[in-house]
C-alpha cells in the first residue's frame, strides 16, 4: 500500500505534535518464540534470550531514526512473545520465574520499554503449563522491571473459567503483597486479541507470523482540540469531527509502521488507533467527554459520550488503514488520566459507572487502585462482572486492578511515568465467596452458536 501526505496534511500533523500532544505511542514488534521450546526451563530461557537479542537489535536504532527523520514522537519500543505458558510446555521445572527473567534480561539489552507475553490463554482450562504460569506470576512479576503478563479467562465462544477467575483474584492479591507495582503489569482478560501492541495486554498471537511490526497511535489531545472548535454543534457533527481526526492520526500511524517495517524486513500488521491518555494535562479521554457536554466525566450521560467516542474512532481509523487492529479505540485508565484521576477524586467516577462504561470502551477496568485490604474473591468477583460484560458483548474486556497495601479509601498511590497515580476508591463490602468458590465455568451465550 502506498502513502503520500499532501501539503496541508503535512502541516496539520506538524501542528498536532508540537501543540496537542499527538505521538506513537508505541511500536511493538511481536516474535514467535515456538522454536525456543526446551524440557530445561534455564534452556529454553537462553534461547528466548538469544533469539529475542538476535530479532530485535534492531528495533530501537530504526525507531529512533524515524523519530529523527520524520519528528514523530515515538514514546515506547516494546515486544511481545508467544504466550510462555505455551513455548515452556514441555518445561519439567514447576516455576517459570527463569524465563521471565530472561524477557527482562533481553528487555534491557535491546533497550525497550516493557515486553509482555507472560502469559496463559486459560478461557477453557487449564493446562498444566497455563498452571504453572499463573502461579509463578507473583514471583516473576516483582522480580523483573520490564516484563508484563496477562491471562485469557474467557471468551465469547468458551464462556467463562471460574476456577481461573477465582485463582486470578488470589494471584493479584499475592502479587501485590509482595509489591502492588507487578500488578501494574499484570492484565486479566476476555477476548484477548492477538495483535494488540499495547502494554500490559500485549502477547504474539499463534496465528501471528514468525516476526511482525504493529504499532499504537494515541491522540486524546488531537481530538480534544479538534472538539473546541465545534461548540453549539449537534451531535452529528461531534461524531463526524472525531471521526476526521481519527483518520488523521491513523494516517501518521500508517506511516510510521510501514517506513518501520521496511527498514527493519519485517511484516506490517495492524495499526492500534486507541486513545490511551497520560497523566499530561491536555491529553485526557475524560477531558474528551466533557468537551461533548459533560460538566464532569462520571456523571450521567458519560456511558454515551463514551460509545459515540468509541464508534467515531473506530471508523476513522478504519477509512485511513485497511489494516487497523489490536484494541483501537478508548481506554479509559483511571491513574494515567489526569481527568479521570480528578473525577474519581471528587466522587464522580466510581467503581459502578467505570464498570458501565467498559461496556463501551475498548477495554475496560483499568489501572484502577482499590484498598490494600480487599480480599481475594471481591477481585475475583470484580474480574467476573468484567468479562460478563465482554462474552456478552462479544468485546474484549480487561481488568488491571491493584491493591494499594497499606492505603485506604481516598489514599494517592504513585505508580510513576506513564502510569501516573490515582485516588484509591471504594469498592461494595457485601461477600462474593460463596459465588467465587463454586469454580466451574460459565456456558458461553447462544449467540457464540454461529458456525
Amino acid at each position: 500500500m502506498s502513502y503520500l501526505m499532501n501539503s496541508s496534511e503535512i502541516l496539520q500533523t506538524i501542528e498536532m505534535i508540537d501543540q496537542q500532544h499527538l505521538d506513537v505511542r508505541t511500536v511493538t514488534m511481536g516474535i514467535s518464540l515456538l522454536d525456543c521450546a526446551d524440557p530445561s526451563v534455564e534452556r529454553c530461557a537462553e534461547k528466548i534470550y538469544e533469539k529475542l537479542c538476535r530479532r530485535a537489535e534492531r528495533l530501537v536504532p530504526v525507531c529512533v531514526g524515524i523519530e529523527q527523520e520524520f519528528g514523530i514522537p515515538i514514546v515506547n519500543k516494546r515486544v511481545s512473545v508467544t504466550p510462555v505458558s505455551i513455548v515452556a510446555a514441555s518445561c519439567l521445572d514447576e516455576n517459570y520465574t527463569p524465563i521471565a527473567k530472561a524477557l527482562d534480561r533481553a528487555a534491557g539489552t535491546l533497550g525497550i520499554n516493557f515486553i509482555g507475553g507472560f502469559s496463559a490463554l486459560a478461557q477453557k482450562g487449564f493446562t498444566e503449563s497455563d498452571l504453572r504460569l499463573v502461579r509463578s506470576l507473583p514471583e516473576a512479576l516483582t522480580e523483573t522491571a520490564l516484563v508484563c503478563g496477562s491471562v485469557n479467562i474467557g471468551s465469547t465462544k468458551a464462556g467463562i473459567n471460574m476456577d481461573a477467575v477465582r485463582l486470578m483474584g488470589q494471584i493479584i492479591r499475592d502479587t501485590a503483597d509482595r509489591d502492588p507495582m507487578g500488578c501494574a503489569k499484570l492484565v486479566v482478560f476476555c477476548n484477548a486479541v492477538e495483535d494488540n501492541p499495547f502494554m500490559a495486554g500485549a502477547f504474539h498471537g499463534v496465528g501471528e507470523p514468525e516476526c511482525v511490526i504493529n504499532v499504537g497511535v494515541s491522540g486524546p489531545g488531537v481530538v480534544a482540540h479538534a472538539l473546541k472548535n465545534c461548540r453549539g454543534e449537534r451531535i452529528d457533527v461531534v461524531a463526524e469531527t472525531i471521526k476526521r481526526t481519527a483518520f488523521k492520526i491513523t494516517r501518521m500511524g500508517q506511516l510510521v509502521a510501514q517506513e518501520a517495517s521496511r527498514r527493519l524486513q519485517v511484516p506490517f500488521g495492524v495499526v492500534d488507533l486507541s486513545l490511551a491518555p497520560t497523566p499530561a494535562v491536555g491529553d485526557s479521554v475524560a477531558e474528551i467527554l466533557e468537551l461533548i457536554g459533560l460538566e464532569r466525566c462520571g456523571t450521567h450521560g458519560t456511558t454515551a459520550a463514551l460509545a459515540l467516542l468509541n464508534d467515531a474512532v473506530k471508523k476513522g481509523g478504519i477509512m485511513a488503514s485497511s489494516h487497523v487492529g489490536g484494541l483501537s479505540g478508548a481506554f479509559i485508565p483511571v491513574s494515567e488520566d489526569a481527568g479521570m484521576i480528578r473525577a474519581a477524586e471528587e466522587g464522580a467516577l466510581t467503581m459502578d459507572k467505570l464498570e458501565a462504561m467498559t461496556c463501551v470502551c475498548s477495554v475496560g477496568l483499568d489501572m484502577i487502585a482499590v484498598p490494600g485490604d480487599t480480599p481475594a474473591e471481591t477481585l475475583s468477583a470484580i474480574i467476573a462482572d468484567e468479562a460478563a460484560i465482554g462474552m456478552i458483548n462479544s468485546k474484549t474486556t480487561a481488568a488491571r486492578l491493584i491493591p494499594a497495601v497499606g492505603k485506604a479509601i481516598g489514599d494517592r498511590v504513585d505508580f510513576g511515568g506513564l502510569l501516573g497515580s490515582a485516588p484509591v476508591i471504594p469498592l461494595h463490602t457485601g461477600s462474593a465467596k460463596e459465588f467465587i468458590s463454586r469454580g466451574g465455568r460459565i456456558p458461553a451465550p447462544i449467540h457464540s452458536l454461529r458456525n
